[in-house]
């Protein structure tokens, strides 16, 4: 059942009283506690690898949970299905005094038909990436990340995990490490290579902890590789800024890249390599493409790239 993977996560005690609440008082069957305590896992999980404390979770952490489910691709109806593991579990903590207040009291499910986010316009994009206070330190950093999620169409666990060793600037490429260990090489337009570039200039500035000396971008304050949260926090500070009345996750930088080129059109083979999606029409086998037809591709019917050359 969940118990071997939540419990460690989790106070021995607090998982125990849990799981009898879920039995005695929600009197739900092995088969419905199995369930709501596998979506708690799912849950933690995230929060572990973000250094977050359970007892510490605001309703914005949980909002960057549901983004990153939907990044991995799961369907809003799942996503519905595991917050209500978790809003079981705050529900919980609340009535035994665990935490001071319930942070899914305003979390809202995503819409059942939402099954990608909003696309935002290049003048959009340009916005956002112009709402950037450059007088800040991180300027210059947060500019090369909005530019890497849009021209390279990245994740943003991808995002994080980048390495300078995964740049070829001179072949115009960077390598990917994806989902399930898969990695996949990656056109770069040159405007995001100018961009990471100056960002290196002022990276060299930081002092770096040991384990993160080949991280492309780091925090300024800890020395380390940025998390996904930070990204998460980056990208929805600059949307109110520009004025972007409508929900902006790096996810949409990523959708707005697979959109405009398909709008642009790019052919479908080459987007869905550029995102590493696998194609379930055929068994679930990679699309290969010739990498030099690829790369051709993404740089007739970018924006970037077509703007450049107007």
């Amino acid at each position: 059942m969940g118990q071997g993977q939540s419990q460690p996560l989790i106070p021995a005690p607090i998982y125990r009283r849990y799981k009898q609440y879920l039995l005695l008082e929600r009197a739900f069957s092995e088969n419905t506690l199995d369930a709501y305590l596998k979506d708690l896992d799912k849950l933690l999980h995230f929060l572990s690898d973000e250094g977050i404390n359970f007892r510490d979770v605001t309703t914005d952490h949980l909002r960057t949970f549901v983004a990153t489910l939907m990044d991995v691709g799961i369907t809003p109806r799942s996503i519905a299905r595991i917050l209500a593991g978790v809003r079981a579990f705050y529900r919980f903590l609340s009535l035994e005094h665990e935490v001071e207040a319930d942070p899914t009291e305003l979390l809202e499910s995503p819409a059942r038909g939402e099954h990608l986010p909003d696309v935002l316009t290049v003048d959009e994009i340009d916005s956002l990436i112009n709402a950037i206070d450059m007088s800040k330190v991180e300027g210059q950093r947060d500019r090369a990340i909005l530019e890497m999620l849009y021209s390279c169409g990245l994740r943003v666990s991808e995002l994080c995990k980048l390495k300078l060793s995964d740049l070829f600037f001179t072949e115009g490429f960077i390598r990917v490490h994806g989902k399930g260990k898969k990695e996949r090489l990656v056109p770069i337009s040159q405007r995001a290579i100018d961009e990471l570039q100056s960002w290196f200039a002022d990276r060299d500035t930081i002092l770096i902890r040991p384990g993160h000396e080949d991280m492309v971008f780091l925090s300024f304050r800890r020395g380390t590789s940025l998390s996904r949260i930070t990204v998460f926090h980056i990208v929805r500070e600059l949307a109110r800024a520009a004025g972007i009345r409508t929900t902006v996750s790096p996810h949409t930088f990523r959708h707005s890249f697979a959109t405009h080129l398909l709008e642009g059109g790019a052919n479908l083979r080459a987007i869905q390599e550029m995102l590493g999606h696998e194609d379930i029409g055929t068994t679930s086998i990679y699309l290969h493409l010739d990498r030099h037809l690829l790369r051709e591709e993404i740089l007739q019917h970018h924006p970037r790239n077509m703007k450049r050359r107007g």
